[in-house]
């Protein structure tokens, strides 16, 4: 499905195929695609680029479209790798998988300050719904695994 290029997000850089490959989503999918592009908030002056998907309602383009900074697509990478490291290192070894008294998983240092990662114990059902997350994490462990290869070896060609 084309992206549009009339609305405020100016994309560059587009997949238009998405939904096939949109994980266990593919083939039956609203989001049709991604881009990479010029933000919708930028001023005169200024420009940011952003990650867009474009989601379709099977009518119109979807309001629930989402646009973000490059650098916070970079940072729900990292979170996701570090989630994914966390279950298959640690979470195992306690009963709860985790430690209610140190719900910390790990301190990211990112540009002078750290982005902590926590077992939500806010949540009032955190016992149950961190088992069904371990569950859900597990269920999904080849889609998931096949992109972290993915990007592994693109960083790797890329020198990182």
């Amino acid at each position: 499905m084309k992206i549009p290029t009339t609305l405020k997000h100016k994309p560059v850089i587009v997949s238009e195929n998405y939904e096939n490959v949109d994980g266990k989503y593919a083939y039956n999918s609203d989001a049709k695609g991604l881009s990479l592009g010029l933000a919708q908030w930028n001023d005169r002056g200024k420009v940011d680029i952003s990650a867009k998907v474009w989601r379709h309602t099977g009518g119109k383009w979807s309001r629930q479209s989402e646009e973000l900074p490059l650098h916070r697509v970079l940072d729900l990478a990292i979170f996701v790798c570090k989630t994914k490291q966390y279950f298959q290192e640690d979470a195992y070894k306690m009963e709860k998988l985790y430690d209610a008294n140190n719900p910390i998983i790990d301190r990211i240092g990112l540009q002078g300050d750290a982005m902590t990662l926590a077992v939500c114990t806010d949540n009032e059902k955190i016992d149950e719904d961190i088992k069904l997350f371990r569950q859900a994490l597990s269920d999904d462990d080849e889609l998931i695994g096949e992109r972290l290869r993915t990007l592994s070896r693109i960083l790797k060609e890329m020198g990182y």
